[in-house]
């Protein structure tokens, strides 16, 4: 295994972890699903991820992703 893989699984470890504190302590239990464009931008993050040997492929499929999270932020705020 590469020193690389090796930082990737900890990031993903990292943000798996962060996840589960967030999901375990919200305040409020209103259940908000995530959005189709919410989670479609989360597959091209972690496709990007996944992708790390190409960078150009890895850095573009985490540019677009965030984009679209992004685009997903302002039309759920557009709309609140």
């Amino acid at each position: 295994m590469d020193v690389s893989q090796i930082y990737i699984i900890i990031a993903v470890a990292v943000l798996l972890v962060i996840g589960a504190v967030v999901f375990f302590k919200r305040k409020d239990k209103k259940e908000e699903r995530l959005s189709p464009l919410a989670g479609v931008a989360l597959g091209f993050i972690l496709v990007g991820i996944f992708f790390s040997g190409n960078k150009w492929i890895s850095y573009s499929l985490m540019g677009i992703g965030i984009a679209i999270a992004i685009v997903d932020i302002v039309l759920k705020e557009k709309f609140k």
